[in-house]
């Protein structure tokens, strides 16, 4: 199952590649170690910003060691808060978001993303969508929050309009506990 979660993650960044480009904003919800931090600033290069949420300090500390380490541009601003208080730090449409939800990887599996948080933040970032952008959601239903967090998050788009977003899940259906990710897509904007 782990082969396959790589596997679905590179699937997940393939598709966040369709949409995002030099110059673009783009937004990691979960910085956790900073890789989907690394894979935006290199995506987005010297003209485009990233900005990161993590509520754990540690978080903050590993990400920018990793994004130094890596060589990326300094075109990112690491935020030391929730992901749903989003609108309070970004305040300009993104093009592509990211949400690994789960725990920080090395860190205390005691302390993992919950719905009374990641809701609104996924809420939130719809509402900061430009046209033509993509908002991955990566879940870990392994664990009793992840299994809560995967239901509530899918109820919640399946009651969206599509005339307003586009929701794919994207699941291995012979293995329900393993991790799946969801796409949420707006339009393009309109020819003249």
């Amino acid at each position: 199952i782990w082969q396959r979660m790589i596997d679905l993650l590179d699937l997940h960044k393939h598709f966040i590649l369709t949409h995002l480009g030099p110059g673009d904003v783009a937004v990691d919800f979960t910085m956790g170690n900073g890789h989907d931090t690394e894979f935006l600033s290199r995506t987005v290069g010297p003209a485009g910003h990233v900005y990161a949420f993590d509520i754990q300090e540690q978080a903050i500390e590993s990400t920018a060691r990793h994004l130094k380490e890596a060589g990326c541009p300094e075109n990112y601003t690491l935020i030391h808060a929730s992901h749903h208080l989003v609108k309070d730090y970004v305040k300009e449409p993104f093009r592509a978001g990211m949400f690994n939800l789960g725990y920080l990887p090395g860190g205390d599996k005691r302390i993992t993303t919950m719905r009374e948080t990641t809701m609104p933040a996924i809420a939130a970032a719809i509402d900061l969508m430009a046209p033509d952008a993509i908002l991955n959601i990566a879940v870990y239903p392994g664990h009793a929050e992840g299994e809560a967090e995967g239901k509530m998050i899918c109820e919640y788009l399946e009651g969206l309009s599509r005339h307003k977003v586009c929701a794919t899940l994207v699941k291995i259906l012979n293995s329900p506990t393993s991790p799946f990710f969801i796409m949420v897509e707006t339009k393009p904007p309109k020819s003249v």
